[in-house]
Protein backbone atom coordinates (compact mmCIF):
# COMPACT_ATOMS: atom_id res chain seq x y z
CA UNK A 1 0.00 0.00 0.00
CA UNK A 2 1.30 3.31 -0.94
CA UNK A 3 2.31 5.50 1.87
CA UNK A 4 0.55 8.91 1.93
CA UNK A 5 2.30 11.67 3.54
CA UNK A 6 1.33 15.08 4.75
CA UNK A 7 2.78 17.38 6.31
CA UNK A 8 0.91 18.49 9.77
CA UNK A 9 3.69 21.48 11.50
CA UNK A 10 2.59 19.87 14.45
CA UNK A 11 5.04 21.34 16.59
CA UNK A 12 3.98 21.66 20.06
CA UNK A 13 3.66 18.40 22.72
CA UNK A 14 1.76 18.57 25.65
CA UNK A 15 3.70 20.28 28.34
CA UNK A 16 3.17 19.66 32.07
CA UNK A 17 0.68 16.99 33.33
CA UNK A 18 -1.83 18.46 35.71
CA UNK A 19 -1.64 18.86 39.56
CA UNK A 20 -2.63 21.16 42.30
CA UNK A 21 0.75 22.20 43.42
CA UNK A 22 2.80 22.19 40.44
CA UNK A 23 5.40 25.16 41.46
CA UNK A 24 7.85 24.67 38.45
CA UNK A 25 7.39 23.09 35.51
CA UNK A 26 9.75 20.11 34.21
CA UNK A 27 8.92 17.99 31.02
CA UNK A 28 8.92 14.55 31.72
CA UNK A 29 11.99 12.53 29.77
CA UNK A 30 11.11 10.08 27.46
CA UNK A 31 13.72 7.65 26.84
CA UNK A 32 15.75 7.53 23.64
CA UNK A 33 14.06 3.77 22.66
CA UNK A 34 10.58 4.84 23.35
CA UNK A 35 11.12 7.55 20.73
CA UNK A 36 12.90 5.24 18.47
CA UNK A 37 10.00 2.92 18.93
CA UNK A 38 6.67 5.56 18.78
CA UNK A 39 8.00 7.28 15.68
CA UNK A 40 8.96 7.25 12.30
CA UNK A 41 12.46 8.09 10.90
CA UNK A 42 12.82 6.68 7.91
CA UNK A 43 15.81 8.69 6.08
CA UNK A 44 14.27 8.76 3.11
CA UNK A 45 10.41 9.28 4.15
CA UNK A 46 12.15 11.93 6.55
CA UNK A 47 14.28 13.79 3.15
CA UNK A 48 10.64 13.63 1.11
CA UNK A 49 9.09 15.38 4.05
CA UNK A 50 11.02 18.06 3.65
CA UNK A 51 10.41 18.52 0.27
CA UNK A 52 6.83 18.85 1.03
CA UNK A 53 5.24 22.45 0.18
CA UNK A 54 4.72 23.76 3.72
CA UNK A 55 8.32 21.96 5.17
CA UNK A 56 10.26 23.39 2.42
CA UNK A 57 9.28 26.83 4.02
CA UNK A 58 11.07 26.15 7.27
CA UNK A 59 14.52 25.07 5.01
CA UNK A 60 15.00 22.01 6.53
CA UNK A 61 15.67 24.14 9.95
CA UNK A 62 13.46 24.34 13.47
CA UNK A 63 14.60 26.39 15.91
CA UNK A 64 14.84 24.39 18.89
CA UNK A 65 12.25 25.59 22.03
CA UNK A 66 15.10 27.58 25.01
CA UNK A 67 13.34 25.67 27.85
CA UNK A 68 10.79 22.64 28.22
CA UNK A 69 7.97 25.23 29.19
CA UNK A 70 8.36 27.10 26.32
CA UNK A 71 7.06 24.69 23.30
CA UNK A 72 4.07 27.09 22.30
CA UNK A 73 5.93 30.42 22.09
CA UNK A 74 8.79 28.13 19.93
CA UNK A 75 6.71 26.50 17.35
CA UNK A 76 4.31 30.07 16.50
CA UNK A 77 7.93 31.32 16.15
CA UNK A 78 8.70 28.34 13.65
CA UNK A 79 5.42 28.86 11.92
CA UNK A 80 5.95 32.50 11.63
CA UNK A 81 9.50 32.28 10.16
CA UNK A 82 8.09 29.77 7.66
CA UNK A 83 5.09 31.99 5.89
CA UNK A 84 7.15 35.27 6.02
CA UNK A 85 5.89 36.83 9.53
CA UNK A 86 8.63 39.91 11.26
CA UNK A 87 8.31 37.79 14.89
CA UNK A 88 10.39 34.53 14.77
CA UNK A 89 11.73 33.99 17.94
CA UNK A 90 10.13 33.23 21.39
CA UNK A 91 10.91 36.35 22.49
CA UNK A 92 9.19 38.00 19.97
CA UNK A 93 6.15 36.17 19.75
CA UNK A 94 5.65 36.78 23.41
CA UNK A 95 6.17 40.60 23.62
CA UNK A 96 3.62 42.73 24.77
CA UNK A 97 1.31 39.75 25.48
CA UNK A 98 2.25 39.54 29.29
CA UNK A 99 2.91 35.46 29.04
CA UNK A 100 6.04 34.03 30.05
CA UNK A 101 7.77 37.17 31.54
CA UNK A 102 10.05 35.00 33.74
CA UNK A 103 11.49 33.30 30.84
CA UNK A 104 9.38 30.58 31.23
CA UNK A 105 5.97 29.81 31.06
CA UNK A 106 5.15 28.15 34.76
CA UNK A 107 2.72 25.25 34.11
CA UNK A 108 2.38 25.81 30.40
CA UNK A 109 0.25 27.76 27.90
CA UNK A 110 -3.21 26.39 27.27
CA UNK A 111 -4.38 25.81 23.36
CA UNK A 112 -6.52 29.50 24.06
CA UNK A 113 -3.40 31.00 25.44
CA UNK A 114 -1.56 30.27 22.44
CA UNK A 115 -3.79 31.28 19.77
CA UNK A 116 -4.16 34.86 22.20
CA UNK A 117 0.00 35.00 21.80
CA UNK A 118 -0.38 34.00 17.91
CA UNK A 119 -3.25 36.40 17.26
CA UNK A 120 -1.38 39.53 19.14
CA UNK A 121 1.47 38.91 16.23
CA UNK A 122 -0.28 38.39 13.38
CA UNK A 123 -3.20 39.54 11.01
CA UNK A 124 -3.87 35.78 9.65
CA UNK A 125 -6.68 34.50 11.29
CA UNK A 126 -5.89 31.69 14.03
CA UNK A 127 -8.13 29.22 14.95
CA UNK A 128 -8.59 26.79 17.50
CA UNK A 129 -9.65 23.46 16.70
CA UNK A 130 -11.06 21.30 19.40
CA UNK A 131 -12.94 18.42 20.31
CA UNK A 132 -12.42 17.37 16.58
CA UNK A 133 -13.48 13.73 15.08
CA UNK A 134 -10.83 11.57 14.09
CA UNK A 135 -12.43 12.12 10.62
CA UNK A 136 -12.36 16.14 10.76
CA UNK A 137 -8.75 15.64 12.16
CA UNK A 138 -7.76 13.51 8.94
CA UNK A 139 -9.30 16.30 6.72
CA UNK A 140 -7.12 19.08 8.00
CA UNK A 141 -4.11 17.02 7.84
CA UNK A 142 -5.23 16.90 4.08
CA UNK A 143 -5.03 20.18 3.67
CA UNK A 144 -1.68 20.61 6.00
CA UNK A 145 0.39 20.80 2.33
CA UNK A 146 -1.68 23.96 1.61
CA UNK A 147 1.26 26.51 1.62
CA UNK A 148 -1.51 29.26 3.36
CA UNK A 149 -1.81 26.97 6.24
CA UNK A 150 0.56 26.16 9.29
CA UNK A 151 -0.99 23.91 12.12
CA UNK A 152 0.06 23.85 15.50
CA UNK A 153 -0.64 20.82 17.85
CA UNK A 154 -1.42 19.98 21.67
CA UNK A 155 -0.85 15.94 22.25
CA UNK A 156 0.68 14.38 24.90
CA UNK A 157 3.43 11.89 24.71
CA UNK A 158 1.95 9.35 26.68
CA UNK A 159 -0.15 7.85 24.49
CA UNK A 160 -2.90 3.29 7.30
CA UNK A 161 -0.62 4.11 6.43
CA UNK A 162 -1.14 8.22 6.42
CA UNK A 163 1.91 9.67 7.66
CA UNK A 164 2.03 12.92 9.86
CA UNK A 165 5.47 14.62 9.61
CA UNK A 166 5.84 16.39 12.93
CA UNK A 167 7.91 19.07 13.35
CA UNK A 168 8.54 18.79 17.05
CA UNK A 169 10.27 21.96 18.22
CA UNK A 170 11.46 19.46 21.51
CA UNK A 171 15.41 19.11 20.63
CA UNK A 172 15.51 15.50 22.31
CA UNK A 173 12.53 14.41 19.86
CA UNK A 174 13.48 16.41 16.36
CA UNK A 175 11.43 16.07 13.73
CA UNK A 176 9.53 12.86 13.06
CA UNK A 177 6.60 11.07 11.54
CA UNK A 178 3.69 9.48 12.49
CA UNK A 179 0.26 7.84 11.37
CA UNK A 180 -2.24 10.27 11.52
CA UNK A 181 -4.24 8.08 13.85
CA UNK A 182 -2.12 7.58 16.55
CA UNK A 183 -1.29 11.09 16.48
CA UNK A 184 -5.01 12.02 16.77
CA UNK A 185 -5.04 9.91 19.79
CA UNK A 186 -2.31 11.83 21.53
CA UNK A 187 -4.30 14.79 20.63
CA UNK A 188 -7.77 13.89 21.68
CA UNK A 189 -6.78 13.91 25.44
CA UNK A 190 -7.33 16.51 28.21
CA UNK A 191 -5.55 19.05 28.80
CA UNK A 192 -6.44 19.86 32.30
CA UNK A 193 -10.88 20.55 32.24
CA UNK A 194 -10.63 21.04 27.78
CA UNK A 195 -9.59 18.80 25.29
CA UNK A 196 -6.35 19.34 23.64
CA UNK A 197 -6.79 20.58 19.93
CA UNK A 198 -4.71 22.04 16.38
CA UNK A 199 -4.11 25.58 16.43
CA UNK A 200 -5.04 26.72 12.90
CA UNK A 201 -2.88 29.40 11.23
CA UNK A 202 -3.67 30.76 7.43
Amino acid sequence: MKRRLTLGVAVCAALLGGGAAVFVAVQPRVSPEAIETAVVRTPELVQRAWHLPVAAAFNSEVTWQSNGSRCGPASIANAFRSIGEEETTEVQVLEGTGKCWTGFCIIGLTLDELAEVARAHTERKVSVLRDLTAEQFREHMKHSNDPDRRYIINFTREEAEDVVFVLDVNENYKPWLIESDRLFKAMDTFDGDRKRGLLMIQ
